[in-house]
Order: C-alpha cells, then structure tokens, then sequence
C-alpha cells in the first residue's frame, strides 16, 4: 500500500502478512480521496477511523494534515503495527485504539467531520454502525460517515444516505449530517 498525497506522498508501507485484513486498494483510496476532497479542507478534519487494519486510511488523512486521526480496531497484531508506524512516519496526530468498533461507538462522546468504517466484508450487522453513528451523534454538522462494503450491501434506504460509489469489488456508500441550512438550500435548487 502507498501513501497518495500531503507530506508522505508516494511513501510505500509494507504491513505484515499476519495481519487478517483487506486493505483498501490504492484505486478505490484515490477515488474516495478526489470524493472527499470536493468537501473538505483535509487540513481542518478531525477523523475516525473503524476497523483500521493496516492503518492505510489513517495514514492518508494524516500526511494529508489532518487535525486529529483516530484509528480504531479490535485485533492487537493491527494496532501493534499502526502505532510503529505512525512513530515512523512520526504522526503525532493520530491516536490508535484497541477496541470493537461497535462498542467504541456506542460508547464515543467526541464528534468527527469525517467517519469512515471498513468492516471485514462478510461481517454480519453492519448497519449497526451507521445507527450508532448518527444515535449518537458523532458527526459534525455536514460531517459524513463512509461505508466501504461488499456488493451485498444496500443502505441506500437510509434516511441518511447520499450516495453510492462501486469501484471494482469496493464498494463506497457515503452518509451525511446535513445541517438544515444545506439541506435547506438542496431543497431549494
């Protein structure tokens, strides 16, 4: 995996093969980062990062100078590797968490401009973490959360949902916060 963009663009990052993980490949990562870079400054995000893995979004957001990146998952071996990683690349803002990211969001109290979520692809219950997103409001006002799922996955229903992106076998449903004012304005175009 490589990073694309911002002080460590180009930096190759060899994660171990142990790690039970599926990385986001470079071509869906450069097409969610042209996506979000529409709507947002990167420099002033503050970014949750579930189901983590190798770390390679977190990695993204932060070379890219994001304001905090925290990066969540359960499985120690990833958490092992992200923080070398990040003391490597020497992010001193991102902060990496061993826990369930279900358990994280029922439970987080802070709010994010940006939420993306990459569950293992066969994992049951999914949906759960967009409830617990908007539940309890972790979002910023027009704050997004972003799924990364297999083709199986429609949550196009959603009162919440934006839009869907399919790239290759990755999949990208984005949701969003909408404040009234925005969401005003669409209304009115």
């Amino acid at each position: 995996m490589r990073i694309i963009s911002g002080k460590n663009r180009g930096r190759q990052i060899i994660a171990p093969d142990n790690l039970p993980v599926r990385p986001t490949t470079d071509m869906g990562k450069e097409s969610l980062f042209n996506i979000l870079n529409n709507y947002f400054y990167f420099d002033r995000v503050r970014v949750l990062d579930l189901f983590s893995g190798t770390g390679n979004l977190a990695y993204e957001f932060a070379s890219r100078g994001a304001v905090s990146v925290i990066a969540v998952d359960s499985d120690q071996r990833c958490t092992n590797f992200i923080r070398k990683t990040i003391e490597k690349l020497q992010y001193h803002n991102v902060a990496v968490i061993r826990q369930d990211a279900f358990a994280y969001t029922a439970a987080c109290r802070q709010k994010f401009d940006i939420i993306f979520a990459d569950p293992p692809y066969e994992m049951e219950g999914i949906g759960k973490i967009i409830d617990n997103v908007f539940n309890n409001e972790l979002l910023l006002p027009d704050g997004w959360l972003v799924m990364e799922h297999s083709k199986y996955h429609d949550f196009s229903s959603h009162p919440k949902f934006y839009e869907h992106r399919n790239y290759g076998k990755v999949n990208f449903t984005f949701f969003v916060n909408m404040t009234e004012e925005n969401g005003e304005e669409a209304e009115d175009e």
